[in-house]
């Protein structure tokens, strides 16, 4: 059966189903001809009928007028708490170093200088470095906002477009590395542009299948628009939280580095030392990535549970529950803070790393020691792999999470599940809207770490007299632009995510429920049909 065959108009009637549960891996068919009401609304065993419950919270939500009715949640409630706790103490531990620093900085302001060019301060970050990060902070919210935009009006578009141009980036990067004389990472930048050709042209049928899917979460978008104020409120708090991690970054460097010129040496918080300097860099590199992260997960969750709420409950007899986006936020703050702090904390680690990676190569480059550049950028592969895998797999953990309350490592095997028994399906969709996703977050970030390379090159501070903070200086803003970019784009991923474990496991509530749109993905994905089971 072709996923692109025009002769499916309408699922057609599959033999009846066999009358024991299917275990899992065996498919389980549907009837697409059975009405809604005919079954007993979003049930499955085990009911308990006499308590009006589930035993399980594996099984679907009930309808209901309160949130924490409709989704809930078993004992214990709190799951994975000792990770809210290690994460509280991280974020006291970066309170306690931004109050260190700042006084630092406040105290020392006429020496950093209060605008671009007026700093007295020759041989670190200054306040011409503050006025940087604001430039980038707030490019990097503008051209997230359009890419929003983008998508909503033309999704089929911008899928194709981010496709097309994910491979000419990675063909042109590939002959800028050969005209360098970079042969080994040429090499590697050619090669995984032609396998996204390939894959590009192997499953182009499909791309009909993820327009559909994306304008699928976009339409809840404009029916929920606390959607897009999650996203929003969410994209102002990362916003000002990168305004303080930039200004912290910089006021470490000011209190701590060891030149004998630096007047906030003698200031409060501890000498001045090359070695303390460098362990408090790691530790706000890490307590920034962390916090960021966690920040972009609980904006996942809200969203998770208000497109959830859609696909279960806004068809029903009761209606969907109000105020989603609260509760939900009410849950991802309480029950499941613990979850989304123990995820986030494996990906802050790889973060750490790859920035670190990303500064030596810059290094190495600004040496001519090409071989060494060509080590990092095989590292930073090898490493970014691992971290995408991370990633998506945290992104449909938090999916469960965000529905039924589960821990993480719960969440984690209902994951593993779902790859497993719609792995391909899974990825393909994926590969094309979030390919294009991340191409346009990858396009914000490189646009303002040019900005930063050009704000240095015509401002000419005097710290960067020799070039040493190109560097840091621009692969900062690159990973505060992404930041906030990948926050701002979190409405969309999450509403895809959601929406796939959703239909995965159960595709009967949406066929009846939204005909229409069900056909559209029946005609390109006859497989919508397998339904998910597992035995718990």
């Amino acid at each position: 059966m072709s996923y692109d065959n025009p002769n499916y108009s309408r699922p057609p009637p599959p033999p009846p189903p066999p009358q024991q549960q299917p275990q899992y891996g065996q498919q389980q068919q549907i009837d697409p001809n059975q009405q809604y009401q005919q079954q007993p609304q979003y049930q499955e065993e085990p009911y308990d009928i006499e308590n009006q419950k589930y035993q399980s919270y594996y099984e679907k939500p009930v309808p209901a007028q309160d949130f924490e009715e409709s989704f809930k949640v078993e004992k214990p409630k709190f799951n994975d708490w000792p990770f809210t706790v290690f994460f509280l103490l991280v974020v006291a531990g970066f309170v306690a170093v931004a109050g260190i620093t700042l006084n630092a900085l406040r105290v020392t302001y006429s020496f950093q200088g209060g605008s671009i060019y007026d700093s007295g301060n020759t041989f670190s970050l200054n306040t011409n470095t503050i006025i940087l990060f604001s430039f980038v902070i707030v490019v990097g919210i503008v051209l997230s906002a359009l890419i929003i935009v983008f998508a909503r009006m033309a999704p089929k578009l911008f899928i194709i477009s981010g496709l097309i141009l994910n491979i000419v980036l990675g063909i042109g990067t590939a002959i800028y590395y050969f005209v360098a004389g970079y042969y080994s990472a040429a090499i590697v930048f050619l090669v995984f542009a032609l396998i996204g050709a390939w894959a590009y042209w192997r499953a182009r049928s499909r791309i009909p299948l993820s327009a559909t899917i994306l304008t699928i979460a976009i339409d809840v978008m404009k029916q929920y628009p606390s959607t897009l104020m999650t996203s929003f409120i969410g994209l102002l708090v990362s916003a000002a939280f990168s305004v303080l991690f930039s200004v912290v970054i910089v006021a470490t460097y000011v209190k701590f580095d060891p030149n004998t010129n630096n007047e906030a040496c003698s200031v409060g918080g501890g000498s001045c030392s090359q070695s303390k300097l460098i362990g408090v860099l790691v530790f706000v590199f890490f307590a920034g990535y962390y916090i960021s992260e966690v920040i972009r997960n609980v904006i996942h969750v809200v969203i998770s549970g208000i497109y959830g709420t859609w696909y279960y409950l806004a068809s029903s007899d009761q209606g969907a529950p109000r105020h989603p986006a609260l509760s939900s936020l009410k849950r991802a703050l309480t029950y499941c803070f613990g979850s989304i702090s123990f995820g986030s904390l494996i990906v802050s680690l790889i973060q750490l790393l790859r920035q670190l990676f990303a500064i030596l190569r810059s290094n190495f480059a600004a040496e001519g020691n090409g071989w060494a550049v060509c080590g990092m950028i095989v590292l930073d592969f090898i490493l970014g792999f691992i971290d995408w895998l991370v990633r998506y797999f945290n992104h449909y953990a938090y999916c469960y999470v965000a529905l039924y309350g589960k821990s993480y490592i719960r969440a984690a095997k209902d994951t593993f599940d779902l790859l497993r028994f719609k792995g391909m399906d899974v990825l393909i969709n994926d590969m094309f809207i979030n390919t294009a996703l991340n191409l346009y977050s990858l396009f914000v970030a490189y646009v303002v770490a040019l900005l930063a390379f050009f704000y240095l090159r015509f401002t000419k501070p005097a710290y960067n007299d020799d070039g040493s903070f190109y560097a840091p200086v621009i692969a900062f803003s690159f990973l505060i632009a992404a930041q906030i970019t990948r926050v701002t784009l979190t409405v969309i991923e999450s509403g895809i995510s959601t929406f796939f474990v959703a239909l995965a496991k159960d595709p009967e509530i949406f066929q009846m429920t939204n005909r229409q749109r069900f056909d559209e993905i029946f005609r390109n994905y006859p497989q919508v049909l397998e339904k998910i089971t597992t035995d718990h």
